[in-house]
């Protein structure tokens, strides 16, 4: 039973029942009602604002993981990119010079990308920037990468070709230091034995027994075996490739065919005195390009630095040639 309420009433001196109207009940009540729902939103917001959630503690650490990542990446692509620097700085200044190649310019080794913007997607976000950094250099190491691999593709190619040339072109004597009895004449102006006059010789003569065994001096393929050359009788051309040519004269037999592949050092014939000849030697020529050429300058692969100065030295005498 609810309690009954007075107040007195200081003009009729007397004391009167209090009567509580349902406006103002309603209205005490509505305001009561809005004081608590604005002071719900008031703790609400300023709890937000210095508490977490639960489910925002675990995306705050989240996002730190994921900005550590970006970091650790940054770090790595920072050491991938000075090992990358490296292998440049040689490619251009080692490989590519060796082998004859033009350096590949800087500004194609890092260029960027142009055009449209590639990173649209990425940016409106918190973490926007290193979000965009990060895959541009990533972009552009992974297009570095991919210039470097190229070129080393072509240095490969390069390599096997300059290791083709070197194994093709004549570097060694016909016959062997063992077998040779001397050098009986040089390349250059000598004494014709036939006529005593002066003439061009364009080869050298090595004197040995008949029968000695010749050399091909490079790898090549065997072009004449015959005797229908004036002059030099029995002889083997063989075509190794790049311009060069070597000549063997003189022969007493032959130990290939015309068309035979042959490789540095296989025995091809053997020493004789065929043709236009005053006794058993090798005559050997070299031509580059149709011209023939001194070939003292061709046997790197074959003498030391001592023997070789003895044979240029006997090579230079101004003596009587053999053929």
């Amino acid at each position: 039973m609810s309690k009954v309420k007075y107040y007195y009433d200081s003009e009729t001196l007397s004391y009167k029942k209090i009567e509580r109207r349902k406006r103002k009940t309603l209205k005490y009540v509505s305001l009561f009602i809005l004081a608590s729902a604005l002071f719900a939103f008031l703790f609400v917001f300023l709890a937000s604002q210095f508490v977490q959630s639960p489910k925002e503690r675990a995306l705050a650490r989240e996002l730190q993981h994921m900005e550590l990542q970006y970091q650790l990446l940054n770090k790595k692509m920072d050491e991938a990119q000075s090992v990358l620097a490296n292998v440049e700085e040689r490619d251009n200044s080692i490989y590519r010079l060796y082998f004859e190649a033009n350096p590949i310019p800087e500004e194609q080794r890092k260029a960027g990308f142009g055009g449209v913007n590639r990173y649209k997607d990425l940016e409106g976000f918190d973490n926007s920037k290193i979000i965009v950094e990060t895959n541009k250099r990533m972009d552009i190491l992974q297009k570095q990468i991919v210039v470097q691999s190229k070129s080393l593709d072509e240095i490969a190619i390069l390599a096997a070709d300059k290791e083709k040339f070197l194994a093709s072109i004549p570097a060694i004597q016909p016959i062997s230091n063992e077998d040779m009895t001397r050098i009986a004449s040089g390349y250059g102006y000598r004494t014709d034995p036939f006529t005593k006059v002066k003439k061009f010789h364009y080869g050298m003569d090595f004197t040995a027994p008949r029968g000695t065994p010749v050399y091909a001096t490079g790898d090549g393929t065997v072009v004449r075996a015959d005797n229908a050359s004036s002059g030099y009788g029995n002889h083997i051309r063989i075509d190794h490739g790049y311009g060069y040519v070597s000549l063997y004269g003189h022969l007493y037999k032959y130990n290939v065919r015309v068309n035979q592949k042959v490789k540095r050092g296989d025995l091809i014939g053997f020493v004789g005195s065929t043709g236009r000849s005053q006794g058993p030697h090798i005559h050997y020529e070299i031509f580059k390009d149709d011209e023939r050429i001194n070939p003292m300058n061709f046997y790197y692969g074959h003498l030391s630095a001592e023997e070789y100065s003895i044979l240029l030295e006997r090579a230079s005498l101004e003596n009587q040639s053999l053929d």
